[in-house]
């Protein structure tokens, strides 16, 4: 039977009661005011359901908000002192980085003299049934952030979902962009990498809507309302979200690879539009295809370069400029103190309740603070655990680096399913939406099914792409990551993400009834599946005493992966030799194994040298117990010499191999980086060059062969890493 995780507040009598084996550290990013024209930090403004100022896990209000300028010395002092802490610490890093706010918007299509004979609304219209979407559905403009500032006009031009490949098709039969304006449904890549694809072939602007067809059987023409009436798009709701160009590098455009100080050297931002963009609504693409082809939308999704008669004007004005954004951090101290688990998220500053309007902002909340503080987080994190959006969708979808999901799979096993008491959250990975019909397009559904057989590994979890928070933690730094959501199946309500009528009320009717499945902002509710399942990896992780990572897995993974790049190697007509690499994935294979059979004598020898210590007969229930008091009462235990020195080798023994098991990861970073895209230096998983979200593996090598085409460069690539596997596997034994 499922362990039914209890939550419950944390107060000074449990938090001492618990024993921590090491560094707990939730920190939240906070990247945008929580209204454009003010300039007031969403701290200063108690939440409505504050509770009385006073102490917090025993710590008293500071005399004075503790907000620092990054850079400063009171904000490297409160990261570089986290080892130090004996009491729960939090404070506020406040960063600069570039950003822009939308002044002026319009979309237009023109008659022969240049005359709007239609315009766009621009804005969602805020269906009073929807009572929050409603009351704020001015509060944000809809825009995209990082957008280029711009009036352009010209013929408009379909490309599906704006990849890499349908850029490609339409050029084949004959298109050409130069001078136009790409009109691309949301989804298959990251918003950005449309607008950069389009840039590259010479187009003067990009449209991006929300497609019906994306939707699977909950559509108008299956007999659905739309939302708020029904569980069918809302034709009027509008995604916002950034548009940088995420795989390239995230965070700040204009300080990559080193923190956003107020006084940085900058550059011109190379991570970010030139040519301008704007969401649109779903009501709005239709009738912008009519323009491309009178014959009805089937024919204008032809990807056959056709465009419209008439020009279209779009007119996209921004504000750009430096501004503040806060990371606030919170940490509770445990008792070893060079490894730490961090938790954390970002955090869409909106509105009350649970309007989310603005995709994190290009994660630049958690990579101005890994780009902060890169030694230290090299040299004291043992994993980085994600939360993003909970709940969308039916199925549990979580991801992770492969040492991590066994971890992840064992914790959902001793999770109870959020809605059936005889099933656990592991089970809910396959669990589907409610709404049935024939979808309106196969390519949505066999899109979703390729993509969950291609992304999960043998135990049923997908690697890490990119487009949330773990990025700088895991592909810039190798710290082992993973995240977890409730998500969408081709049969749950269509989901109106980033926009206003992403609502408390929406998600109370179709993606999370009950609040069963996250964590819910209603006073008086408790955390429930998905907090449970993070806390009990997160304990599992913090008071272990070898730490739950497996390597091996890790390794095999690799053995997989590796056979990929040849399959890949071999359709695309490419004779490269991996042989040298082959032989040391295998060797790491082999110390990984030997490895494990370490961790596990080191264990047994520090059980077998605490029987040994005096008072064994009155320890305290469990070795975590006992480690706890050992800590604390080091200084005057009375030991005999053999015992301590036994105590002592067998310590060393497990904290060599935690070092191990820590440094796997880190094992696969190259200070070189992704060709032409050096921020990323993981070279066992990135976000794909034209993907931005999903995962390559191998990336390097992957992409070699796919992109640029040149085997020589990839069997170089190939070199690269089997250097970085030989130098890991040696430490792994050494």
């Amino acid at each position: 039977m499922p362990v039914q995780v209890t939550a419950r507040p944390l107060s000074r009598r449990v938090s001492s009661r618990v024993p921590k084996m090491r560094l707990e550290l939730a920190y939240f990013t906070l990247t945008r005011r929580r209204r454009w024209r003010s300039y007031t930090p969403p701290y200063l403004t108690p939440p409505v359901h504050a509770p009385p100022r006073g102490e917090e896990l025993g710590i008293p209000p500071p005399p004075e908000a503790p907000v620092f300028s990054a850079g400063s010395a009171a904000s490297r002092e409160a990261t570089l002192a986290i080892g130090r802490l004996t009491k729960p610490n939090a404070w506020i890093d406040t960063y600069y980085p570039l950003m822009n706010t939308p002044l002026h918007r319009s979309l237009s299509i023109l008659d022969e003299g240049g005359s709007a004979l239609w315009e766009a609304e621009l804005e969602e219209d805020g269906d009073p049934r929807d009572p929050d979407a409603a009351k704020h559905k001015d509060a944000v403009p809809v825009f995209h952030g990082y957008s280029a500032d711009g009036e352009v006009e010209g013929p408009l031009i379909y490309v599906n979902y704006g990849s890499k490949e349908d850029y490609d098709a339409v050029l084949a039969a004959g298109g050409n962009f130069t001078g136009k304006i790409v009109l691309a449904r949301y989804g298959a890549n990251a918003r950005g990498l449309k607008v950069l694809a389009a840039e590259e072939v010479g187009a003067v602007g990009v449209l991006m809507y929300s497609d019906t067809r994306d939707d699977g059987p909950v559509t108008v023409e299956n007999g659905y309302d739309p939302y708020p009436a029904g569980p069918a798009r809302n034709p009027h709701s509008v995604q916002r979200g950034s548009v940088q160009y995420l795989s390239l590098y995230p965070g700040d455009p204009t300080t990559p690879g080193v923190p956003a100080y107020p006084n940085a050297t900058r550059t011109e931002g190379g991570n970010i539009p030139k040519i301008p963009s704007l969401p649109i609504s779903w009501a709005n693409a239709q009738r912008l295809l009519k323009e491309i082809s009178q014959k009805g939308l089937e024919d204008a999704f032809e990807l056959d370069g056709k465009t419209s008669k008439r020009n279209v004007r779009l007119v996209n004005h921004v504000h750009n400029r430096i501004m503040p954004i806060w990371s606030a951090m919170a940490v509770i101290p445990g008792h070893i103190h060079n490894e730490t688990v961090i938790v954390g998220n970002h955090r869409d500053v909106g509105m009350p309740k649970r309007l989310s309007y603005i995709d994190r902002y290009g994660l630049i909340g958690s990579t101005e603070w890994a780009e902060d503080f890169p030694e230290w987080i090299s040299g004291n994190v043992v994993a980085y655990i994600n939360v993003d959006g909970s709940a969308a969708g039916s199925p549990w979808i979580p991801t992770g680096s492969p040492s991590l999901v066994h971890l992840i799979r064992n914790a959902a096993l001793d999770v109870a399913h959020p809605t059936d008491p005889n099933r656990t959250l592991w089970d809910a990975r396959n669990d589907i939406g409610p709404f049935r019909g024939p979808a309106n397009g196969s390519e949505f559904l066999e899109a979703y099914k390729a993509k969950r057989r291609a992304q999960e590994d043998d135990v049923g979890i997908a690697p890490l792409g990119s487009g949330s928070d773990f990025t700088p933690f895991l592909q810039r730094l190798g710290v082992a990551s993973m995240d977890e959501t409730f998500n969408l199946s081709p049969t749950d309500a269509a989901y109106h993400y980033h926009s206003i009528y992403d609502t408390e009320m929406w998600k109370e009717k179709y993606a999370d009834p009950g609040f069963d499945k996250h964590l819910s902002r209603r006073p008086g509710r408790m955390p429930v599946t998905v907090a449970k399942h993070l806390g009990l990896v997160m304990l599992r992780l913090a008071d272990s005493t070898i730490l739950p990572l497996n390597t091996t897995h890790y390794a095999l993974d690799l053995t997989k992966y590796l056979a990929s790049v040849k399959e890949t190697a071999s359709a695309l007509g490419f004779s490269v030799d991996f042989s040298n690499l082959s032989h040391k994935v295998q060797a790491l294979l082999l110390a990984s194994r030997i490895l494990d059979v370490e961790k596990a004598d080191a264990e047994r020898a520090l059980r077998d040298a605490l029987r040994e210590l005096p008072g064994h007969g009155r320890k305290p229930r469990g070795l975590l117990g006992w480690l706890k008091r050992l800590l604390d009462l080091l200084p005057g235990l009375p030991w005999h010499g053999r015992a301590r020195r036994e105590f002592e080798r067998a310590l060393q023994r497990v904290q060599k191999a935690n070092a191990k098991l820590i440094g796997f990861e880190r094992g696969c970073i190259s200070e070189e980086g992704l060709e032409g895209r050096e921020w990323y230096r993981h070279l066992g998983v990135a976000p794909g060059k034209w993907l931005g979200y999903g995962a390559t593996t191998l990336p390097a090598i992957t992409e070699a062969l796919t992109i640029a085409r040149n085997a020589t460069l990839a069997e170089s690539e190939a070199g690269r890493l089997a250097g970085l596997l030989d130098e890991l596997a040696r430490s792994m034994v050494a």
